[in-house]
């Protein structure tokens, strides 16, 4: 006769869903704060994300419009179209600054060096006004990037703590003190740091990327500053 065999019963592992919903309380606030962060976080990056890359081809468009003409009136006509380039933007403010420059001297009746000296400080301290105002324009949320990717480790290495401590704490009442009687509630708290690491590197990788381009827009801001202001000295001189 033969012998019976017995079906080997396939041991099903906990699903992540099954550890987060089967931790507790302060351990399922850490995921849900991390998740909301996380979730932010995306959004800024995809929001700032399509700013820097409109601000970019605006700002080409315009560079090329400002170095083929060097004529202001027709740069002012081309800039009323593209608002959304930060060169653009710092073109209007010191433009306008420079046309009521140009009004007030044409009132006075003997123009001096210094007069001319005094205008122009006028209408760099119009330029960089904006360069500051759209600075912080681009640089709205970077900032938010920067504490998710700085805080969320932390604050998912807290979760996994709690956890660990309650796993512990929960061999006091196990009749069976074997690594099977803690082995769950551990890999459920460390899901917690895992989901912080999640939300913290791509928040590291945007704020890096985002402020080497806001280094760039800086610089590009400061050096067309200088070219406006030979440009308006021209204008004053005359």
């Amino acid at each position: 006769m033969d012998p019976v065999s017995v079906p080997a019963v396939a041991v099903e592992s906990p699903s992540i869903i099954n550890m987060i919903t089967g931790s507790g309380f302060v351990v399922q606030s850490v995921l849900i704060l991390l998740i909301l962060l996380s979730v932010w976080s995306w959004a800024i990056t995809i929001a700032k994300a399509i700013q820097f890359r409109r601000a970019q081809e605006f700002s080409k468009q315009f560079s090329q419009v400002f170095w083929d003409s060097r004529n202001f009136s027709r740069i002012d006509e081309s800039s009323r179209r593209l608002i959304g380039s930060p060169l653009a933007t710092v073109f209007s403010s010191g433009y306008r600054e420079l046309l009521q420059t140009v009004q007030e001297a044409k009132g006075r009746s003997v123009q001096l060096p210094s007069d001319v000296e005094s205008d122009l400080g006028t209408v760099e301290r119009a330029l960089r006004r904006a360069e500051l105002e759209e600075a912080h324009r681009l640089e709205k949320g970077i900032t938010f990037l920067a504490s998710v990717a700085s805080a969320a480790p932390f604050i998912g290495l807290f979760g996994t703590v709690w956890g660990i401590m309650n796993a512990f704490q929960g061999l006091a009442f196990a009749k069976n003190t074997t690594i099977q009687a803690v082995a769950p509630g551990i890999s459920e708290a460390l899901i917690a740091t895992a989901v912080g690491l999640a939300a913290a590197i791509p928040s590291a990788i945007a704020f890096n990327y985002f402020t080497a381009g806001m280094r760039k827009f800086r610089q590009s801001m400061d050096s067309f500053s200088e070219e406006f202001l030979n440009i308006a000295r021209r204008h004053l001189v005359k």
